[in-house]
């Protein structure tokens, strides 16, 4: 009987998608938790990776580790909050390389928060972190997809509004919000052969994460699931792999669980 406690399988005995090899790729929050996890993935089918973060040690570790790669991938600064240096800089990538074939819109921020203390201020900062970047960054990328015939954008989304977790009314809005928007991308998008999708991860195993959660809490989680196992961020890459490459050419429109069925 399969081990659902044992992590992934080893890269070389994973899924490999030829259609990915080359390709560029754009990783929001990428420095750490799921968007490292998603760097190493696309990394490791050759495609060209540049991840944008603001946790500079966490970025610049993670390059490093992984410079021997066909492609190393590409650390770049951009706080997502400040629109114009993200789309400055989208543009001026794309002006030295090209346009990006996939966007994965990865960052975000799940600060635990009451109603009572949420105020103007800290609702537009909580908007700003975890939806506003993520149409902004689309919108940058999209004419470039227009222009060579197609590209893949993949939003993050999170099974905590769809279980109404305590404590993140304004994280929960933004999640559900990237679902609808998802959608709208799709629609608008689809005649000129751009899809759009979003993974709804459950809960993850990242040091992020261990920060909220004991491990009686975990092992709550755990017991919650369908499956048994803990999710680690490779788990996520995986299906973000697939939905990225030329195998699900005809997949848009939709939501992706990866949440060991946590309902």
């Amino acid at each position: 009987m399969h081990d659902l406690q044992a992590a992934p399988p080893p890269r070389d005995q994973r899924a490999v998608y030829p259609s990915l090899r080359g390709k560029r790729v754009l990783i929001t929050g990428g420095g750490s938790g799921i968007g490292a996890g998603l760097v190493e993935g696309f990394v490791a089918q050759g495609a060209r990776v540049t991840f944008f973060d603001i946790a500079e040690a966490d970025s610049h570790a993670l390059a490093e580790a992984l410079s021997g790669a066909e492609h190393p991938p590409v650390f770049e600064r951009v706080d997502l909050t400040h629109i114009p240096a993200l789309q400055a800089t989208i543009q001026r990538l794309t002006d030295s390389g090209g346009a990006f074939d996939v966007l994965i819109n990865n960052a975000g921020n799940d600060d635990r928060h009451t109603v009572d203390q949420v105020t103007p201020d800290y609702w537009d900062n909580r908007f700003a972190v975890n939806l506003r970047h993520l149409f902004f960054a689309a919108q940058s990328v999209i004419p470039g997809m227009k222009a060579q015939g197609g590209g893949v954008i993949v939003n993050l989304g999170s099974i905590s509004w769809h279980l109404a977790l305590a404590e993140l009314p304004l994280y929960q809005t933004c999640k559900a919000a990237i679902e609808g928007l998802t959608r709208s991308l799709a629609r608008d998008l689809g005649p000129d052969n751009i899809r759009s999708v979003c993974i709804v991860p459950g809960n993850v195993k990242t040091p992020r994460q261990e920060k909220w959660y004991t491990p009686e809490g975990e092992a709550e989680i755990v017991a919650a699931q369908c499956l048994k196992g803990r999710l680690v961020p490779d788990d996520i890459a995986a299906m973000a792999l697939f939905l990225a490459s030329d195998d699900a050419r005809l997949v848009t429109n939709h939501e992706y669980f990866v949440d060991a069925g946590w309902r």
